[in-house]
């Protein structure tokens, strides 16, 4: 007999091979009446079956039953099946058949690409192995897993970026909201809302950078204006003799860089950027831009996380407590010291700094309590406990590196060999 090589058996010929055709399957279900819906619960690919059976006879369909009407002691389209699973050769009828049901197809010359390796060793195996299903015929010679191969470099996420996102985890974690705030911003809230006079130092031109076009924004409700107006000239109703000098809403309206994040504070306490609640906790996570001289720990632009605690019952030592649990927590700090300082927009003031084991005491965060020329003008009357951590730093500190450059590094063999951040 002559072998049946153009054809072989499609994957649901092969499974009505083994489990029978549906027709037939339906046939033996079938009582003399059976409802219809009784017998699509019984049968795979019922539609099928029905259409086959209904073709050949087998059965009708009145008021919604089926009715078995005859069923033949041998059903031909199985012994094709079984004569091309065989590699025999198809008769021209038998063949159209079985095409027409997708049953056969053509052997590709992928097949035939496999079927050489059919019982012989291989050290790999190829597409067309895999897609014929004829890998599993195959004997596979033993790969020596203990050999050392090609080091594979995983996909994984910039070290310094999964940093600050873990930071974002750790603070919503320890119930804090995040406040968000745009990168070009007013004078007006990056200094005068926070209490800082308009002849300060730093608002130099050598301390922070200005926008050459526009030069000028929009400042905000006239209410709040002229409440922090009122507590730069002599301190509102604060009880404060204010700062003594003649306030320009020209210079507020100026229009620079965000230079610090507590820029983004006071437009949450006085809710231009939203209502907060009270007792409340929000943080940002947000670039900021200043001159500098770049050095292994300074740069241009950087970023800040900080945010402040609105509570009727906060003191200094509740700010003490926050930053050294988010210096043990975040950083990873074991050693923590605490300075007094100056902000002009907080009293007390304090510095919180870590010790690294190659760079020694390094300064982590500036923060305090807010003073009430800042709060009250802007509608706060509790007590509001602040801090702003160099998150650069903070980064160097938990990454190990003692030159904050390193933190944006092309160097794919350090990018590359960084442990994963946790």
């Amino acid at each position: 007999m002559n072998k049946n090589t153009a054809y072989v058996l499609t994957e649901e010929g092969e499974r009505y091979l083994k489990e029978g055709l549906p027709e037939v399957q339906l046939a033996k279900a079938l009582r003399k009446s059976t409802p219809m819906k009784n017998a699509q619960k019984k049968i795979d690919n019922f539609n099928i079956a029905l259409q086959w059976a209904k073709k050949n006879g087998w059965v009708k369909i009145e008021k919604g039953n089926l009715i078995l009407v005859n069923v033949p002691d041998t059903i031909p389209e199985l012994d094709w099946l079984k004569k091309v699973s065989e590699g025999k050769r198809l008769t021209e009828k038998e063949r159209k058949v079985l095409l027409s049901r997708k049953l056969i197809e053509k052997k590709s010359d992928i097949s035939h690409e496999a079927e050489k390796f059919i019982g012989k060793h291989i050290t790999s195996l190829t597409p067309a192995l895999i897609k014929t299903g004829l890998w599993k015929k195959v004997k596979l010679k033993p790969y020596n897993v203990s050999a050392a191969g090609k080091q594979i470099y995983p996909g994984k996420r910039q070290p310094y970026n999964q940093f600050l996102m873990q930071v974002r985890q750790k603070l919503v974690e320890l119930g804090f909201r995040e406040m968000t705030g745009p990168l070009i911003e007013l004078e007006f809230w990056n200094f005068d809302a926070l209490y800082q006079a308009q002849d300060h130092p730093s608002r130099d031109w050598t301390q922070t950078y200005t926008l050459k076009y526009p030069k000028s924004g929009t400042l905000p409700a006239r209410k709040i204006t002229e409440r922090v107006k009122a507590a730069h000239e002599n301190g509102w109703k604060t009880g404060s003799t204010g700062w003594g000098y003649s306030w320009s809403h020209e210079k507020a309206g100026q229009l620079m860089p965000r230079a610090h994040d507590t820029a983004i504070s006071p437009r949450y306490l006085s809710g231009h950027s939203g209502k907060i609640e009270i007792p409340g906790k929000y943080f940002n996570i947000v670039r900021c831009f200043r001159p500098d001289i770049i050095d292994a720990t300074h740069g241009v632009e950087f970023n800040q996380t900080g945010g402040f605690v609105v509570a009727e019952d906060l003191n200094f030592r509740s700010l003490l407590g926050l930053l050294k649990q988010f210096a043990v927590e975040i950083a990873g700090a074991e050693k923590v010291r605490f300075y007094s300082d100056y902000y002009p927009f907080t009293e007390p003031s304090v510095q919180v700094s870590a010790k690294h084991p190659d760079m020694g005491w390094v300064e982590l965060a500036g923060a305090g309590i807010f003073r009430t020329e800042l709060t009250e003008p802007l509608g706060i009357k509790q007590p509001v406990i602040a801090w702003g951590f160099g998150i650069d730093r903070l980064a160097m500190y938990k990454l190990g590196i003692s030159d904050i450059r390193y933190l944006f590094s092309q160097n794919l063999e350090w990018l590359r060999n960084q442990p994963i951040v946790r």
